[in-house]
């Protein structure tokens, strides 16, 4: 995984270089103005004998600095080189964008357009990403579960990153509840059973859209907490989160070994609407890799193992509809799909 600190980082007093393929932009913020690769921008100029007029001063080089940073990313493109930011998980426990992140890198590497994908160091909710991805700001790219919302608002790529596993739900409960959940045979008897998820997840939609009240929590981790101290019973993860997750809480929580759900549904990788090169490129990235199998051998290096160890045609499962669904959805496209017989 690269630094966080990516090359768009903003200069300071000094020089910065920033590596390109073929060219070196050296920038220099300075009491005189800023100097890119030798020609210098001048500031206003100041009288000397007031605070005030060194408070401009200090906010005029504040706004250089700036300035300088915005003509570093525009001579990185113009080199070939994009730059793409992506970003980091919820917590130093959570997993979940460790595939995506790989997926993304596949994706670019095969599109005619250079990339590189760096990372902010703030970690942000899914409501977060989305509004930084709408308003431009932060992120470029996310991969995010797909909502008729989501999908309306942003740009999606509708390739499917987990082939449909993030809709194939194995539960969490405290050690020694299992009893609670293993006589659930039908969606009837889960009604009685008190569930949770975060409250900016889809999945509670589509849980409650199949006539379950479901608990909402403010945050990932908080979830976990919920759970250990009662607040629920049940915390519904997909087959490809649940391992980490009960190995991060093995004091506590076990994987309850009856029941799944399932409900079609999975990410896409999203991008503000007027980003369409990117999401062009990403499109042309996913199908190469899909054509030429790199697609699948990733994916299986990383879920293969726990969709075997899940054993999903060994436990009863309960079909629940996806209200989100959009119409857009490539369900058509069998390739796309995780497909479990039982």
């Amino acid at each position: 995984m690269h630094n966080h600190t990516g090359p768009h980082a903003l200069p300071g007093y000094g020089h910065r270089q920033r590596f390109e393929r073929k060219a070196v932009t050296t920038v220099a913020v300075q009491k005189g103005g800023a100097v890119i690769n030798g020609t210098r921008l001048m500031p206003l100029a100041f009288e000397q004998h007031d605070a005030a007029s060194s408070s401009w001063r200090s906010l005029l080089l504040r706004w250089l600095s700036s300035f300088a940073a915005l003509l570093l990313l525009a001579h990185g493109s113009a080199s070939g080189v994009e730059i793409v930011r992506f970003p980091i998980a919820e917590s130093a426990a959570d997993q979940r964008m460790n595939y995506p992140r790989e997926l993304l890198k596949l994706a670019l590497s095969k599109a005619r357009t250079e990339y590189r994908v760096t990372y902010p160091t703030v970690s942000m909710s899914q409501n977060r990403q989305i509004v930084e991805l709408e308003a431009g700001r932060i992120i470029d790219v996310a991969p995010l579960p797909s909502s008729s919302d989501r999908e309306a608002r942003l740009l999606p790529i509708r390739i499917p990153l987990h082939k449909g596993l993030l809709g194939w739900r194995l539960g969490l409960v405290r050690k020694g509840d299992t009893p609670r959940v293993e006589q659930v045979k039908i969606l009837a008897d889960l009604m009685g059973v008190r569930i949770a998820q975060g409250q900016d997840w889809p999945d509670t939609q589509i849980l409650m859209g199949n006539g379950l009240e479901v608990i909402k929590g403010s945050n990932y981790e908080g979830l976990f907490k919920m759970l250990e101290t009662q607040r629920f019973d049940y915390f519904p993860r997909s087959v490809m989160e649940i391992w980490d997750e009960q190995a991060a809480h093995a004091n506590t929580l076990e994987i309850e070994p009856h029941l799944a759900l399932h409900y079609f549904y999975d990410s896409y990788f999203f991008v503000n609407k007027r980003n369409t090169k990117l999401a062009a490129d990403i499109t042309e990235g996913m199908e190469k890799a899909i054509a030429d199998g790199s697609f699948d051998k990733l994916f299986d290096e990383h879920w293969g193992e726990r969709v075997r160890k899940a054993r999903l045609n060994e436990r009863t499962v309960i079909e629940l509809r996806n209200p989100l669904l959009t119409p857009e959805t490539p369900s058509d496209r069998r390739e796309l799909w995780y497909g479990v017989q039982r």
